[in-house]
């Protein structure tokens, strides 16, 4: 289940959860993932800029932050969806929030109880009737 947070609320859910946070940005096809610090300076989210992810964002300027479930947070990511730009002088991106989630964890992050059948590898093969 997910619980929608209020674009005006996100400052005080960020300042909440910290500023260590990841970001997804796509590279052609395929996602890029970063750890990022987080400031929220007027409205926007502001984090550093690498090169590669810089990159990304000028053809794909859609970004995705992630706060993962933590021992203090137990319950519920925190994930903003929004559109990020460069800062003028290149050296940040500027995420604008567009939506933000609190998505709860599922139970496929429980741990496996004695007995549980194991996921399979990814060499496996399932036996089909």
């Amino acid at each position: 289940m997910s619980i929608e947070v209020r674009i005006d609320d996100l400052p005080e859910v960020v300042a909440e959860r910290g500023p260590d946070a990841y970001l997804v940005t796509v590279r052609d096809t395929r996602p890029h993932v970063v750890a990022v610090s987080v400031v929220v300076r007027d409205g926007d989210l502001v984090v550093g800029a690498g090169r590669r992810t810089a990159m990304n964002i000028v053809d794909r300027p859609l970004a995705t932050l992630l706060w993962p479930v933590t021992d203090r947070h137990p319950k519920h990511s925190l994930l903003v969806d929004g559109t990020a730009r460069a800062s003028e002088d290149g050296e940040w991106l500027v995420i604008t929030p567009t939506s933000a989630i609190l998505h709860r964890a599922g139970g496929r992050r429980r741990a496996l109880a004695h007995g549980d059948a194991a996921p399979l590898a990814s060499d496996e093969v399932i036996d089909q009737p």
